[in-house]
């Protein structure tokens, strides 16, 4: 086991190193000139071009990616060219906001989706079946920022029971809550969806085993059976689908936040592309990768919990 982690983060860190390169270069190539924003509107040729020195632009590329990764191994992620803040404590500022709407929609995903799947499996082709499914499939189609949209107007407009935007406490507060309702739920339909439709395969795979057929024999209530011997089982797609999902929450969480107006990284990586803000959108998007990576770490790490015949190779 422990070779297999020391494996996985040298992996991590070799992603990451691709994903920084990737991301650098297509900004470099990107069309705009970033001395130009930063100089302002009404800069001369030589006041852009002092810009452009003293930003290290005038460099060739490989020099300037050689320069932004020795920043990045002392975890110096430069500064913003709008700002002229530290983007490391921009990000820190707001990445919390995203965490809150990500966990509040992923907690809400597995406790609607998860028990969804399993009663869709057990009332396999009836009424309740159809109905959930066909609902999954609405889910998983419709846009989140067009139900973030519909559901603004409905619940804070119209009907002013909740906040119709801004997310400035976490979601387990009593404010914080009626706070991350509505986002939440905008972000969280087609995970539920997916949760939904892949807990249901899941299930019904496992309640045509041997085994279960075995417990059903020795007499065993159907509560039982599926709380203590199928849920377990199923539960191995379901964990690989939440690593998955929380990768995607936080990439969907860009859109939630400049519908809800949330003060998230997300907001603010949409504000580096506006801006041509290139530090800000190199490290933006690299931060969101190295969750995505260390969460599926943990996601194939917890295998082993779930069920303890998994093992890995030493």
């Amino acid at each position: 086991m422990r070779r297999y982690v020391i494996k996985r983060i040298a992996l991590m860190f070799l992603l990451l190193l691709g994903m920084s390169f990737i991301v650098f270069a297509s900004l470099y190539i990107a069309p705009g000139d970033p001395a130009t924003m930063v100089a302002g509107p009404s800069a001369t040729e030589a006041d852009i071009e002092i810009v452009r020195n003293s930003l290290g632009l005038d460099k060739p590329f490989l020099t300037q990616y050689l320069i932004y990764l020795k920043k990045l191994i002392h975890l110096d992620l430069g500064m913003s060219y709008s700002s002229r803040q530290p983007i490391l404590n921009e990000i820190l500022v707001r990445l919390p906001n995203t965490l809150n709407l990500a966990c509040a929609a992923m907690i809400l995903s597995v406790l609607v989706g998860i028990p969804a799947g399993i009663l869709t499996a057990l009332k396999k082709d009836t009424a309740v079946d159809n109905v959930v499914t066909t609902c999954s499939l609405v889910g998983i189609s419709v846009p989140n920022f067009l139900l973030g949209t519909v559901l603004m107007y409905v619940f804070s407009v119209v009907l002013k029971w909740l906040p119709a935007g801004g997310m400035t406490h976490f979601f387990w507060t009593p404010v914080g809550f009626k706070e991350a309702i509505l986002p939440a739920i905008a972000l969280s339909t087609g995970t539920i969806a997916s949760f939904t439709r892949i807990g249901r395969s899941a299930m019904l795979e496992v309640l045509q085993s041997d085994y279960i057929r075995t417990a059903k024999s020795k007499g065993l209530k159907q509560k039982a059976i599926i709380g203590v011997h199928a849920l377990r089982n199923a539960l191995i797609p379901l964990v690989t689908q939440f690593g998955t999902s929380f990768g995607g929450l936080l990439g969907g969480a860009i859109i939630t936040e400049q519908v809800f107006v949330i003060n998230g990284i997300g907001t603010y990586l949409i504000k580096g592309i506006t801006n041509r803000d290139y530090p800000v959108v190199q490290s933006t998007v690299l931060v969101i990768a190295a969750m995505f990576i260390i969460i599926n770490l943990l996601v194939d790490l917890l295998y082993c919990v779930i069920d303890p015949r998994i093992k890995y190779e030493e």
